[in-house]
């Protein structure tokens, strides 16, 4: 069975929709990656921290899906990360109505020994100094991933690029990836992008799918339409969860099974919109997973006859 490390936020979210609001609930990049990638029977550990004001019901919701947590570190006295956002009518959009870095402000991550063999690392989207202290505490992974967003590319740009000089593939939305590059095509952006270092380029579409690019090469997975999209915060990071779950379970990092990965990665994403939070990831059905799978398949499929 394979490792997989994950690095990230596990974090309070306050979350207002067109559909309705939450108080504080489960959120953060690492919490959605974990829950994610245990769909895939893979030997998996979270690295981060928490206050102790963190509920034990959220770090036994972890272990309970075979998630590790020897790598959260509880900060006594201290609070937990917290962010709060409202989305717009389109869901596309949202406004940041307050971030709390508590103590994530001097998280100094540490990866447990059981775990600094790792074949497979996701670097969930945190301060890049936070990233790289990650990498030099793992032995020569097969397969490292990266998320980040704009936040860092502002303000944290030459960090970030040391960064992904070292990972292998790199996932960020649309806008990112034309902030990065400077390029407003995304199949220039993606070649710019794999001359920094990484090589695979996934540029995340939200409702419009997800590009992978690879020496010249691109697949393009559509997104599922759903009647009902409820809330999309932590959609990316299920996409990241399923995508590296997927590629652990397998062993296989080649471009053709990266294709795959993507679809298993978007099908996760689908079910994640359709409640607040993490509420249904947590009750996810391996029998809803592959009924949702055929749905992929059957809206790209078709056969043409080419002379």
């Amino acid at each position: 069975m394979s490792k997989l490390l994950i690095v990230g936020t596990v974090a309070f979210d306050a979350i207002e929709t067109p559909f309705g609001k939450t108080d504080k609930i489960l959120g953060g990049a690492a919490t959605y990656i974990g829950l994610s990638a245990s769909h895939f029977n893979v030997d998996s550990a979270v690295v981060s921290v928490v206050g102790d004001d963190f509920p034990q019901k959220y770090l036994d919701l972890l272990t309970s899906n075979n998630v590790n947590i020897d790598g959260i570190e509880i900060v006594k006295g201290g609070k937990t990360f917290f962010w709060s956002g409202k989305y717009h009518n389109d869901l596309n959009t949202r406004d940041t109505l307050d971030t709390q870095l508590n103590v994530l402000a001097d998280f100094k991550p540490v990866v447990p020994e059981a775990y600094k063999d790792s074949e497979f690392v996701m670097l969930g989207n945190l301060h890049p100094l936070v990233q790289l202290s990650v990498l030099e505490q793992v032995e020569d992974p097969k397969l490292v991933v990266l998320d980040t967003m704009n936040f860092w590319m502002d303000n944290a740009l030459e960090d970030l690029m040391k960064v992904i000089a070292k990972v292998d593939v790199i996932t960020i939305n649309d806008e990112e990836a034309r902030q990065l590059s400077g390029e407003h095509s995304l199949v220039k952006a993606a070649r710019k992008i794999e001359k920094m270092g990484p090589k695979f380029v996934v540029i995340k579409k939200g409702e419009h799918g997800a590009l992978l690019f690879h020496k010249g090469q691109i697949f393009f997975a559509p997104a599922l339409p759903l009647e009902e999209v409820f809330d999309p915060t932590g959609a990316g990071d299920t996409f990241a969860g399923g995508f590296i779950g997927y590629l652990a379970r397998t062993g296989d990092i080649s471009f053709e099974n990266m294709k795959s990965a993507i679809i298993y990665g978007s099908n996760l994403a689908s079910f994640c919109v359709e409640k607040f939070g993490t509420e249904r990831m947590e009750v996810l059905s391996e029998q809803e997973m592959n009924e949702r799978l055929y749905e992929f398949k059957t809206l790209t499929q078709f056969e043409t006859q080419l002379d």
